[in-house]
C-alpha cells in the first residue's frame, strides 16, 4: 500500500448541475462537505489497489473524496480523516458508497446474519454544533427520534491548542446512520459559515498544537539545538513517571511517535538530568513535531499527578 499512502485525488468528474425550480432541489445542489474518521486499515480499503476504489466512488457519486495521509491522524486518535465534498446529494452518495463497503466487509468478517449497530465519528466545527443540538437539545432529540440512531456530541478537547472541531458519534445500523447523516448534513449546510469552512482533511497533522507551554512539575526544558534531522529538545521527566511515557510494551511512546513524527529517546535508568532525579527525554524533529510530542508527554504525566493528588 506504499503507493497509496499520500493519495489525495483531484476531482475526476466535472459536473454541470441541471437547473431546478424548487428551493429544496436548489438546497440539494448547495456545495457542502462532510468529514469523518476511519482506521488506517479501513482507509486502505476505501483507497483500493492503486486508488481504484476511491476513483470508482468519485465517478459514481460525483463527489470529491480526500483522505489524510498515512500517519496523519485526528488529534488524540490513531484514525485518519476522510473528507467528501460536493452537493448534498453527491456527498451523501459518496458517503453511502464508502460506508456500505466498510459495513459489508466487517459483516462478512463477523459472519452474523443480524446487522450490528456500528459507530461512525463525524468531525464538525465547534461553531456548527449548536445548530445540531438546537435550543434545549430539541434538534438533536428530534434527529435521534427520526433516525433511530444514537447521536452524541463530544465536548471540545482543549488539550490540543487551537483545536476547533468536535466529534459527533453516530451509532446504529447502516440505514439508521444514513438517516441521521441526511438530517445532520442538511442542518449543517443551512449554515453558510460551515459551507465556506472546508478544511483540508489533513490539516491537523500540520497545524494543531502550535503553542509552546512551560513544564509544570514534570521537569524542565533544558536543551534546544539544531541537528541535521531537525531541532532537538531534551526535557526532564521524573523517574517514577517515566513508565507512563513509555506505556506497556512501549505502546505510549510508539503512539506519540506515530502521531507527531518526532523521534523520542529516553535515557537509561540512573542517567538523570544534572542535579535532579529526572530522566532525560530527548525529542528530535521539526519545531511543530517537538511541540506536539512535548504536549502529549505532559498530558501523560499530568494525568497521573492529578490522580495522585485526589
Amino acid at each position: 500500500m506504499e503507493s497509496t499512502e499520500s493519495y489525495a485525488p483531484e476531482e475526476l468528474t466535472k459536473r454541470s448541475p441541471e437547473p431546478h425550480d424548487s428551493s429544496e432541489a436548489d438546497s440539494a445542489e448547495k456545495p457542502t462537505h462532510i468529514r469523518f474518521l476511519v482506521s488506517n486499515a479501513a482507509a486502505g480499503s476505501v483507497i483500493g489497489k492503486g486508488g481504484s476504489t476511491i476513483t470508482e466512488f468519485q465517478a459514481k457519486s460525483g463527489a470529491r473524496i480526500q483522505l489524510s495521509r498515512n500517519q496523519e491522524f485526528f488529534p488524540g486518535t490513531t484514525d485518519r480523516i476522510i473528507m467528501i465534498s460536493g452537493s448534498i446529494k453527491e456527498v451523501v452518495n459518496g458517503l453511502e458508497l464508502i460506508l456500505d463497503k466498510l459495513h459489508s466487509e466487517l459483516h462478512a468478517e463477523e459472519g452474523s446474519d443480524v446487522e450490528p449497530r456500528r459507530r461512525l465519528r463525524l468531525v464538525v466545527p465547534n461553531s456548527s454544533c449548536g445548530g445540531i443540538i438546537g435550543k434545549g437539545g430539541a434538534t438533536i432529540k428530534s434527529f435521534i427520534e427520526e433516525s433511530k440512531a444514537g447521536i452524541k456530541i463530544s465536548p471540545l478537547d482543549n488539550t490540543f491548542y487551537g483545536m476547533s472541531d468536535r466529534l459527533v458519534t453516530l451509532s446504529g445500523t447502516f440505514e439508521e446512520q444514513m438517516r441521521a447523516i441526511d438530517l445532520i448534513l442538511a442542518k449543517l449546510t443551512e449554515d453558510d459559515h460551515y459551507s465556506q469552512n472546508v478544511h483540508s482533511p489533513y490539516s491537523y497533522a500540520a497545524g494543531y498544537n502550535s503553542v509552546n507551554y512551560t513544564h509544570n512539575g514534570s521537569g524542565g526544558r533544558y536543551q534546544n539545538h539544531k541537528e541535521e534531522g531537525g531541532s532537538t529538545v531534551t526535557i526532564g521527566v521524573s523517574d517514577e513517571h517515566i513508565g507512563l511515557v513509555l506505556g506497556r510494551g512501549g505502546r505510549n511512546i510508539m503512539e506519540i511517535t506515530q502521531m507527531t513524527g518526532a523521534r523520542i529517546k529516553i535515557s537509561d535508568r540512573g542517567d538523570f538530568m544534572s542535579g535532579t532525579t529526572d530522566r532525560k527525554v530527548t525529542i528530535t524533529g521539526s519545531q511543530r513535531a517537538i511541540q506536539q510530542a512535548e504536549t502529549m508527554i505532559k498530558q501523560k504525566v499530568d494525568s497521573a499527578s492529578e490522580r495522585e493528588t485526589e
